[in-house]
């Protein structure tokens, strides 16, 4: 290695960041009538991709309640969130100051129960429940797909499990 690349190596290295750390919630609900699951996507504010709701950390919030928030303030749904995570995936973002840093996304599951009438990000995006297959074929970013496809078994592993019915116990003879 000539010493021009290596030293074209070391500034690389000095300058890269590592990735940033927010949170999300991949919301999903369950028909009543059709028992079928779906889930919320929504477009970015910036690029129009579809995303799903992630954020920042918060002071005095925990991850997954970082998640439940920003699901609130960026699609306004409200519910239940798990707080073992569904696994992580990155993506690139260009902030406000146009640096590109790479943002690292750890994913909780969210059931939703209730919609707001009025949230703050109301209007700013455009707001659709999908099925898993298409939610995965929308996201541009390979790892949000897969945590779509393996929250999908999960979920549907989970809804098909049926409580066993108590039974009478019958005496020995």
């Amino acid at each position: 290695m000539t010493l021009l690349a290596r030293l074209a190596s070391d500034v690389q290295l000095m300058f890269r960041r590592p990735p940033r750390q927010q949170y999300g919630a991949i919301c999903y609900r369950v028909k009543k009538k059709s028992g079928d699951v779906e889930v919320l996507l929504m477009t970015s504010r910036d690029t129009g991709r579809w995303v799903i709701p992630k954020g920042w950390p918060m002071t005095g919030k925990c991850a997954h309640e970082v998640a439940a928030q920003e699901a609130l303030e960026e699609a306004g749904v409200r519910g239940a969130v798990e707080t073992d995570t569904l696994g992580a995936y990155s993506y690139s973002k260009v902030l406000r100051d146009g640096v590109q840093v790479v943002c690292k996304v750890q994913v909780y599951a969210l059931e939703v129960t209730d919609m707001a009438k009025n949230f703050k990000e109301k209007g700013e995006r455009t707001i659709e429940w999908v099925s898993f297959d298409e939610a995965a074929g929308r996201v541009r970013e390979p790892e949000l797909r897969h945590l779509f496809l393996a929250f999908k078994k999960k979920i549907t592993d989970r809804l098909s499990v049926k409580p066993i019915p108590a039974t009478k116990q019958i005496p020995a003879e």
